[in-house]
């Protein structure tokens, strides 16, 4: 159990670099690091891992970040996500998406909270608790990755690729709020196609419409939620038509194809099949021919051309409160003298559904910022904060039984 010196030691050295954390953080969120390309932004967090002294800074082969400190046994792995949604509709941001603002103490950027608002607390905390000599007997990651468009596939190359090493314990930085958090909902993302029947606009009644076979699936999908399963602790399952595409010939032509989204959040006793089936069950018996669902497929290029094919179906994930690993992370949030809170849950998808969901991997999630303002245009994150983090980070190894 750390003392009361060894807090007072982490707060001793964290407190002065607030100046350097905090612009460190905002040096990030100013470089775009929109669709997977992380590629500036990591070599300016290698350059801070590197004046750090982490042991082994390098990029992996799919183009995410890593910093190594020490070589022990025991494997922990500190993961933030670096890559943001775009800024949408320039007019409706108030200041620069990526110079930002401070106000009232609180950093206004895109990724400020979403996700970059964990990273500096984990690089400086993790070379805090070396120099204390908090992390004897392990060996330390810092992965700063690609997440945005496929939940868990940079996790996924970390153990099966590179550096190809499957980590005991897991901390994700996704904004929770400065509490510990241990699951959310899974999700599988689906597609429905349907084939019609082009024709002139002009004489509509020789084709077959693709849109209007989509429709009784749209009304049902409107009407599904009640009928969906339900966890006392993560949730109801939910389902939203989340785009939509049509081909035509031309604006004067019956469309012969259209294509909607679905996104399919899934809580714990719901299976990807059953997912399927519900939306299935939804085409009218004179559509069946005509109208397919199917779960989506990721096979898309990293930045630096590397292909990691996955499906898109992400498991919900829930890890005990009695776990060790989550009662080391409450205990650390109350040594730093953050007040008792029970461990939560995010409403979105992390990388958790990787490390914990698919991998096994004992994982919590601690982060500055609340996931309410995650892709919107106050995107933001408390600085008292970001910098208090980085005293959770410094202490929760060495809090591990």
């Amino acid at each position: 159990m750390p003392t009361r010196e060894i807090l007072q030691q982490i707060q001793d050295k964290i407190q002065p670099q607030r100046e350097e954390i905090i612009r460190f953080l905002r040096e990030i969120c100013a470089i775009p690091s929109m669709e997977s390309n992380i590629e500036a932004v990591g070599k300016r967090i290698a350059e801070e891992l590197n004046a750090l002294h982490f042991d082994e800074v390098r990029f992996d082969k799919m183009g995410n970040i890593l910093g190594r400190i020490g070589n022990g046994e025991k494997v922990i792995v500190f993961d933030s996500h670096i890559d943001t949604v775009g800024i949408g509709d320039p007019h409706e941001w108030k200041w620069d998406p990526f110079e930002g603002k401070v106000e009232d103490g609180v950093l206004y950027a895109r990724g400020a909270c979403d996700e970059k608002g964990s990273t500096p607390g984990m690089i400086y905390g993790l070379a805090a608790a070396r120099d204390l000599g908090l992390l004897e007997g392990w060996t330390v990651w810092y992965f700063g990755n690609m997440e945005e468009w496929c939940d868990g596939i940079a996790p996924n190359t970390f153990v099966e690729v590179d550096p190809g090493i499957r980590p005991d314990y897991v901390i994700i930085g996704e904004p929770t709020k400065m509490n510990v958090y241990r699951g959310h909902k899974g999700r599988v993302e689906l597609k429905v196609t349907a084939k019609g029947v082009s024709a002139h606009a002009a004489s509509n009644q020789v084709g077959i419409n693709a849109i209007y076979l989509l429709l009784p699936v749209i009304a049902g999908i409107r009407d599904l939620e009640p009928e969906l399963g339900d966890h006392p602790f993560l949730g109801n399952g939910k389902i939203t038509v989340s785009d939509m595409l049509v081909k035509t010939p031309s604006i004067n032509a019956v469309p012969d194809e259209a294509i909607i989204y679905i996104d399919r959040r899934m809580t714990f006793g719901e299976t990807e099949e059953e997912a399927i089936a519900q939306v299935e069950a939804l085409i009218p018996e004179e559509s069946k021919d005509r109208v397919k669902v199917e779960a989506l497929f990721y096979d898309v290029p990293s930045y630096t051309g590397f292909v990691f094919p996955v499906d898109k179906y992400f498991p919900a994930w829930l890890m005990p409160e009695d776990h060790p690993l989550v009662q080391a992370g409450l205990e650390t949030r109350r040594l730093i003298g953050l007040e008792d809170a029970p461990a939560g849950k995010w409403h979105f998808s992390t990388n958790g559904v990787y490390w914990a969901g698919k991998a096994g991997i004992p994982s919590i999630g601690f982060g500055p910022g609340d996931e309410v303002t995650a892709h919107t245009v106050n995107d933001c994150v408390k600085l008292d904060d970001v910098v208090k983090a980085a005293e959770f980070y410094a202490l929760v190894t060495s809090m591990i039984k």
